[in-house]
Order: structure tokens, then sequence, then C-alpha cells
């Protein structure tokens, strides 16, 4: 078998639909153009429009069908209906992202109910709705996958975790369940936890000079995340060779986390 055939029977996405949610920037939006690269069907899910046509019109001219939905994911309301409108471009999806985020992180003392409240919307609660709307449906076809982004902040506190440390955390302990609830029918869960990448989540620490130069010489490789890292897992988790891999997290944070 040549080699490419073999790596198309690894890691091809042909025929398959994947909602990126965040998909319009950072990590999220790497990866929607890594999934579509591998062939498959995606759609781009986040709140600005002119970001979103950026975005699905880059990644159109070099991979392949980007099609893109603007919603909320702020309410429950607003995620569910985002799922909806999510399924009109290509129908149901095999593979869910969920890399939308905001990183609201006031001291602990100043963290008030509203702070916490969307801090949970959006970084948690999302995610465990667009799960209730979609793993069922991959259950019953016997293929889904879904690829949640975490945070160094899920597994250890520092530069004010606060509200967004815990979102995480409980973000990590939702894949284990719908890993627990799914996997038997052929539907993986897994998170991919960075370290410090530089994208405009991170824009309060990214003004730090000093702050970036230490963290880079906290990894293994000497560097900072860049987007294009979460590229090849996401590829590998979102594909058929990834149907052993369930209820993980897997640390893309170049050796940052065991330094």
């Amino acid at each position: 078998m040549a080699v490419d055939g073999y790596l198309a029977t690894l890691f091809s996405l042909d025929g398959r639909t994947a909602i990126v949610t965040g998909g319009s920037s950072g990590i999220g939006r790497a990866i929607a153009a890594a999934l579509a690269g591998a062939g498959a069907r995606v759609i781009l899910l986040a709140r600005t429009e002119s970001a979103l046509r950026a975005a699905a019109d880059d990644m159109t001219a070099s991979a392949g069908e980007v099609a893109w939905v603007a919603g909320d994911l702020a309410t429950r309301d607003g995620a569910r209906a985002a799922a909806e409108a999510a399924t009109g471009p290509f129908g149901e999806p095999d593979i869910v992202v969920n890399s939308a985020g905001i990183n609201l992180r006031p001291p602990m003392g100043d963290l008030d109910d509203d702070t916490w409240d969307h801090t949970m919307a959006v970084n948690l609660t999302a995610p465990f709705v667009l799960g209730q709307r979609f793993g069922p449906g991959m259950a019953d076809r016997g293929f889904g996958r879904f690829i949640h982004i975490s945070s160094q902040q899920a597994h250890r506190a520092f530069v004010d975790s606060g509200a967004y440390g815990v979102s995480k955390g409980g973000l990590e302990s939702l894949a284990r369940s719908q890993a627990e609830a799914w996997s038997a029918s052929g539907v993986t869960s897994n998170v991919l936890v960075p370290g410090f990448v530089l994208t405009p989540l991170n824009a309060r620490l990214s003004t730090d000079p000093d702050r970036v130069r230490a963290l880079a010489e906290r990894t293994m490789v000497g560097r900072n995340g860049r987007p294009d890292d979460f590229a090849g897992a996401a590829v590998f988790l979102a594909g058929r060779s990834a149907g052993y891999v369930t209820g993980q997290s897997i640390f893309v944070d170049g050796g940052f986390s065991v330094h």
C-alpha cells in the first residue's frame, strides 16, 4: 500500500462532518482548518459574523467545504439554537470540537456572581448542551468524536485561575462522563490541554513580555504554543484510528505541565 493510502486509512476524515465552536480564531480556527484539510466538512460556530466569514473564506480557498453559523453560547437557549443552526449546512455532525471559551479571571476575592455564571455558561454548560444534542445521535449511528479544549488551570492554580480554572476542570470531567456514556457505541470524548498559547484569549498575558518569556522558559521545548500545534492531535482524535482513545486529557504543552 502506498504511504498516502495507508495514512488515509488512519487519518482521513472524508465523509465526516465537524462542528467547531470558537472556530473563527485561535486554537479553534487552527483545528477547524486541520479537520477541513483532512477531508471533513466543517461548520465554524462563533459570535462574530465578520470573523467567521473571513475564516471560512480562507479555509475554503485552501481546504474544502467550510460553512459558518453565528451563535451565542452564553445561554442554554442560545447554545441550543446554535446547535440546531449548525446542522443546516451539512446535517448532523460526526465530530464536535468545543474550543469556544471566555477567559475572565479576576482575583478570587473580586469574583462576582455574574462573572462566575458567564464563565460557566460558555466554558462548561455550552459543551454540555451540544453533547446532549449530538451525543445520542452519534451513538445511534455508531461513530462520534467530542474534542474539548481545556487549560492548565484545570490541573493547577496560577495567574488567578478563579472561575476559569473551575470551568475547565468541569469540562474535563464532562469529557469523562461522555466517554462513559457513549464510548461503547463508538463515540469517544477527549480533551486537549494547551500550555500558554499566543491567542486572543490570552491577550491580557500576551502584553507582558516578561511573563511571556517566563512561560516559554517553563516548557521543555523552549517556546510557547502556537494554534497550529494542535492540528495533528485534533485530526488524530477525530478519526477512526483513535477509536480506542477515550476519556483522556492529552497535554499539548511543550512539556509545560511536567517541567
